[in-house]
């Protein structure tokens, strides 16, 4: 067994705090605005000019202009704000988002993040990940454990080093992917850690699909 998407955005939103300015990349974390708690105030970001997203709409109550940074339709608050997307790369690099939620390729165990490109694959564009993962206060990561290759193996994408194009080096501070939850000591000399395990999903699991190195810290 392991975490379905959804869960691993309900996992994700635990690290949502009240107050938190927070933006959302494309894939897995968009879903994370589906899981807010109650109650609690998170203004959603979105590099394309566009600050305190709603939930995605119903269908049929789609607006065309609405869209976030991934091209998907959501909804307006009350509170809601628009600007260029100058001013909102201005308010990532200058500091002012507490957290932002990514999905990756691959993630090293030292904390380089790889997410905007595969060598020989054409790509529109890296997007804002390069500003978000150098500007914001904290990264995490959400992602399939694994890599499923065309011919039905599985490639590690949690690696002693990223052999992607690198998104930003020393960046990652937590990892969920469908398996369980690692942290990263970024900046020290911690390394990877599990501290938690999906459902159903035994350590031993997870050694064998993991090339990094980790602690193991579980609850």
């Amino acid at each position: 067994m392991a975490w379905t998407r959804d869960q691993m955005a309900a996992r994700a939103a635990r690290e949502l705090e009240d107050g938190f300015y927070v933006n959302l990349g494309i894939g897995i974390p968009t879903l994370v605005s589906n899981f807010i708690p109650e109650g609690m105030s998170v203004q959603l970001q979105s590099e394309n000019g566009m600050l305190g997203m709603g939930p995605f709409p119903y269908e049929g109550e789609e607006d065309p202009d609405l869209i976030n940074a991934g091209k998907q339709t959501i909804t307006a608050l009350p509170t809601t704000s628009y600007f260029s997307s100058a001013d909102s790369f201005g308010m990532i690099r200058g500091g002012h988002i507490d957290l932002s939620i990514l999905g990756a390729m691959q993630v090293a165990e030292n904390g380089d993040l790889a997410n905007w490109m595969i060598p020989g694959k054409m790509v529109k564009g890296m997007g804002g990940a390069m500003d978000l993962v150098a500007g914001v206060k904290r990264v995490v990561v959400v992602m399939e454990h694994v890599a499923r290759n065309k011919d039905g193996t599985e490639s590690p994408k949690l690696l002693k080093a990223c052999d992607l194009p690198l998104t930003g080096t020393h960046v990652v501070d937590l990892v969920i992917t469908d398996l369980g939850v690692f942290t990263i000591d970024k900046k020290g000399e911690g390394g990877m850690r599990l501290i938690e395990l999906a459902d159903g999903v035994t350590e031993a699991e997870i050694r064998a699909r993991t090339e990094a190195a980790y602690t193991v810290a579980l609850d």
